[in-house]
C-alpha cells in the first residue's frame, strides 16, 4: 500500500460522512433545537470512529512491515513510509474535516460546540503524533536530523 491510498487516510468514506452530515442536518431540522448537542456529538463519534479506523490501520500496517523487516534481519533504520506527507497528511486531513464540523457545531451549539470540536480535533492529531512517535511523551527526541 503507497502513503497515498484512499483507504489509508479515510478518504474512501468522504460520501458516507456526506450522507451523514446530511442526515444529521435532516434530524435536526425534524427534531428541532432539543437535540442539537445530541446529534453533532452522534456525528463527532462517526467522524471519530473514521478516523481512529484510518489510524489503526496505518499503525497496524507498520508494525507489520516492522516484524517483517526484523524477520529478515534487516538494520534497524526508520521507517521510510514516515515521509512529510505521512506525517501532515493526517493533520491536513483533520483541519479539512474541522470546516464543516466547526460550521456545524457553531451553528447548533455555539461557542461550547465549537470547544468541544476543537478540543476533540486536538486531541486526535495529538493521539496520532504520540502513535507515531511514543518518544514525545517522554520528552526525549532521537538522533538522526530528521527534521
Amino acid at each position: 500500500m503507497s502513503a497515498r491510498d484512499p483507504q489509508d487516510v479515510g478518504l474512501k468514506g468522504d460520501a458516507e460522512l456526506r450522507k451523514d452530515l446530511d442526515a444529521t442536518v435532516r434530524a435536526r431540522r425534524d427534531l428541532g433545537d432539543d437535540y442539537d448537542s445530541a446529534l453533532v456529538e452522534s456525528f463527532l463519534e462517526k467522524v471519530e470512529q473514521r478516523l481512529d479506523g484510518a489510524v489503526d490501520r496505518r499503525v497496524r500496517r507498520q508494525v507489520a512491515e516492522q516484524q517483517m523487516a526484523a524477520a529478515r534481519g534487516a538494520a534497524a533504520r526508520r521507517n521510510p513510509v514516515d515521509s512529510w506527507g505521512e506525517r501532515y497528511g493526517f493533520a491536513l486531513l483533520t483541519l479539512v474535516l474541522a470546516v464543516p464540523l466547526s460550521a456545524i457545531a457553531g451553528a447548533l451549539a455555539g461557542l461550547a460546540g465549537m470547544l468541544a470540536t476543537w478540543i476533540g480535533i486536538v486531541g486526535v492529531n495529538a493521539t496520532q503524533a504520540i502513535r507515531q512517535h511514543p518518544e514525545l511523551l517522554s520528552g526525549r527526541r532521537r538522533s538522526g536530523g530528521d527534521d
